[in-house]
């Protein structure tokens, strides 16, 4: 049976076969051409099958997001496949999934090089997303070092001394430079390369969210996660239906006059710290 007789589809990249990144593909992938790329060849196959089921036009792509290379051609095959209109970026590791090294070269850098690798090929009236983290908000980075991070390209990031001095300390202060530098390249992204291709890119920076691995947090930090779902507003975790919902919005027609910003959807967590009536401790 022929489900799709359509043939000249916008295509959507999602660089990430997780939680976040199926719910969204399942919540805005519909009538459109889904290439999904991930590390993964096992994760690829489940999340690209039970989408095809669903409905979903799927294609798939072994992607290492840590390879400048793998993340270009990634971009490429997009590409060939008809005019890229959407890109959402769903890769990285949490702070008690790897070392700070690793969550550098992969939520900093590699991240980066998706936006660079994208910032080439999407099509006039596109949207990206990059899925960072509350954490982006829980360190307070100066101006002027900000300032920096937008001057310094991609490859570059990792030898500023704000990665050197701070985000190597822990895998804790690791994710939350990494996380703040995501919407500092969102930012770079929307005026430069992306204006120039009429696209547009935000970041979207979610609290606590329930997914699978987020147990591996909740198992190695329950008791610090227990007291900030607490002290939230929401007094509840989040789920990947949530953010899919915020996602749609930022990729779509009613987000058109919004890009190089971010979105925070905590649940009051970032409120209840700026307040002092929680403390975190990385």
């Amino acid at each position: 049976m022929i489900f799709d007789r359509n043939t000249d589809k916008e295509i959507f990249a999602l660089l990430g076969a997780g939680s976040m990144g199926t719910a969204i593909a399942r919540r805005f992938a519909a009538g459109r051409k889904l290439l999904l790329g991930d590390i993964s060849e096992s994760a690829l196959d489940r999340v690209a099958g039970d989408l095809r089921r669903g409905g979903c036009d799927a294609e798939t792509m072994r992607v290492d997001a840590l390879d400048r290379a793998s993340v270009e051609a990634f971009a490429e095959r997009a590409a060939a496949l008809g005019p890229v209109k959407y890109f959402v970026d769903t890769a990285g590791a949490s702070p008690n999934q790897a070392t700070p090294e690793h969550i550098v070269a992969l939520d900093m850098v590699g991240t980066g090089r998706a936006i660079d690798a994208f910032g080439a090929v999407m099509t006039p009236g596109g949207a990206g997303l990059v899925v960072s983290s509350q954490a982006g908000y829980m360190y307070p980075i100066p101006h002027e070092t900000e300032l920096e991070i937008l001057r310094t390209p991609t490859d570059g990031l990792a030898d500023l001394p704000i990665v050197r001095d701070v985000a190597m300390r822990n895998s804790g202060f690791a994710y939350m430079v990494a996380k703040r530098v995501n919407h500092l390249q969102a930012q770079r992204a929307a005026a430069t390369a992306w204006k120039t291709r009429r696209a547009r890119i935000n970041t979207i920076s979610p609290g606590v969210i329930v997914t699978p691995l987020a147990y591996d947090e909740f198992a190695a930090a329950g008791e610090g996660y227990q007291a900030m779902i607490d002290a939230s507003a929401a007094e509840r975790c989040g789920t990947s239906d949530e953010i899919a919902a915020a996602a749609a919005f930022l990729l779509g027609e009613h987000a058109a006059f919004i890009t190089g910003t971010d979105l925070l959807i905590d649940g009051g967590v970032i409120a209840a710290i700026r307040t002092g009536t929680y403390a975190i401790h990385p």
